[in-house]
């Protein structure tokens, strides 16, 4: 079975989809003329702007939900399986396709807005609502639902949850079973409140936890000021195989770098729609904008604070294809979290496994209350009636995966995951490039409102776009 989710796995994560990526970061950098750099200044001042409503979350609880969901992880233990696999050239990668990605990210959570509608009294969309609304193809909607549902109920949250248990037994000594008992029951209290208690509990621990471990990569990289260039260098080089010793790795650098950077900033993916959709806006695009610096917040802040803490200690092993190792400075140690416990347990002996292990439980535990928001979601476009008992089964679901994922083995864990993230990417990149009118329109609207002044508010009839419910 382990071979044939193995071959499932290459295939869908084939140097076309890593191209499909990359091409579709491109191509929406250039026509949107590089929004991910000139309206980075509106991106922060619009994160603020705005209150929830009967209906809908503020601007700041859907980019907290939407962070939710990118931050975990693949923060953590990705990154260190990025440079475990392909050196410390992916980083590059990692940073290059989350600049691309933050245009990819802009479009579909604009779509996302677009099309949303109200569902049982709270606004819902995401990829499924935009395909049958802007595409009209329904089967291809029914089918991205599907999809979805299965990535993020049943695949994904196991590779959240055993890294939590793998890290804490690693910290603590837990037994891998307890931990993840205890997960599922403090995501169960969560979930069983919706999407308003989500929004809640991810507004006030998303700040804390990413500006808790962001302050600890500071103070490391602040005892390590004088290596910052080095270690930049060493990158950047590795990245483009000037680095004889990773020269053999140039390859796996681009093809983990692209994977795991997907895998954690989720650009492009058509998950971050869903929480973009559920935000009380009066411009689709100002939400657009918000969901397009979450892909920063997560890649060029965390990420790139794990990358730095792990090459700066030198606490990495880099695998070489052929068999054996190119560098082994870490003997025996699992390919993850473990990286990163090392890296700061070198500097703080008596903390630094601890802190390691907490963090991945905030950021790994929200991550998995995000993916049921993501499910119930995609639940509530396939079940227009509401049934509750389809809500309770994607409960018992989401729970039931998130206990087996933290004693099952980790390679299973992410094996699936990649699959669910691949699957889900396939289906929206290619959905939101045939799309990419509506969002455009809107993205001029929103520039030609701006320029005369106004605080900008949609008008889809106006712009000639059909089939939009709330607008």
């Amino acid at each position: 079975m382990e071979e044939i989710i193995g071959k499932v796995n290459d295939l869908i994560w084939s140097n076309a989809l890593i191209l499909l990526c990359m091409g579709a970061g491109i191509y929406f950098s250039i026509v949107t003329r590089f929004v991910q750099l000139r309206y980075l200044k509106e991106m922060l001042s619009l994160l603020f702007k705005g209150n929830s409503s009967s209906k809908g979350v503020s601007s700041f609880q859907a980019f907290a939900i939407a962070i939710s969901g990118r931050i975990g992880t693949g923060n953590i233990a990705g990154v260190a399986t990025a440079i475990a696999m392909g050196g410390p050239g992916a980083v590059f990668w990692m940073w290059l396709i989350a600049f691309l990605g933050s245009s990819s990210a802009f479009i579909e959570a604009t779509l996302g807005q677009i099309y949303k509608q109200v569902n049982n009294g709270q606004y819902r969309g995401g990829p499924a609502f935009y395909i049958e609304k802007g595409l009209g193809i329904k089967w291809y909607a029914m089918v991205f639902a599907v999809a979805t549902i299965l990535s993020t109920a049943l695949f994904l949250p196991g590779v959240q949850s055993n890294s939590i248990a793998l890290s804490m037994h690693n910290a603590f000594e837990v037994p891998v079973a307890y931990t993840g008992l205890a997960v599922a029951f403090l995501l169960g209290l969560i979930i069983f409140g919706g999407v308003k208690r989500i929004g809640k509990v991810a507004e006030i621990v998303v700040p804390f936890m990413a500006g808790a471990y962001i302050l600890m990569a500071i103070i490391i990289m602040a005892m390590h000021i004088h290596q910052i260039p080095a270690v930049i260098m060493l990158i950047i080089k590795s990245a483009f195989s000037l680095e004889p010793a990773f020269a053999g790795v140039f390859g796996m650098a681009i093809a983990w770098g692209v994977k795991r950077g997907i895998y954690s900033n989720e650009a492009g993916q058509g998950t971050a729609p869903h929480a973009a959709a559920a935000a009380e806006v009066s411009h689709p695009v100002k939400q657009g904008l918000v969901q397009a610096f979450s892909v920063y917040v997560d890649t060029l802040f965390v990420c790139t604070a794990t990358a730095f803490m792990i090459l700066f200690t030198g606490k990495y092993n880099v695998i070489n294809p052929e068999g054996g190792f190119i560098i082994e400075n870490l003997p025996g140690a699992k390919i993850g979290a473990e990286y990163t416990q090392y890296a700061v347990n070198s500097h703080f002996p008596s903390l630094g496994a601890g802190f390691v292990a907490i963090s991945l439980l905030f950021f790994a535990f929200t991550t998995i209350m995000a993916y049921y928001y993501i499910a119930e979601t995609n639940l509530s476009y396939l079940d227009k009636k509401g049934n509750k008992w389809a809500v309770w089964a994607l409960r018992i679901l989401i729970l039931a995966a998130t206990f087996y994922g933290s004693v099952k083995t980790a390679e299973a864990a992410w094996t699936l995951g990649d699959i669910g993230v691949g699957v889900m990417a396939w289906l929206n990149v290619i959905a939101i490039l045939l799309l990419r009118k509506p969002a455009l329109k809107a993205f001029k609207d929103y520039q030609q409102q701006r320029r005369a002044g106004k605080d900008p508010v949609f008008n889809a009839n106006a712009l000639g776009i059909k089939n939009t419910e709330e607008w």
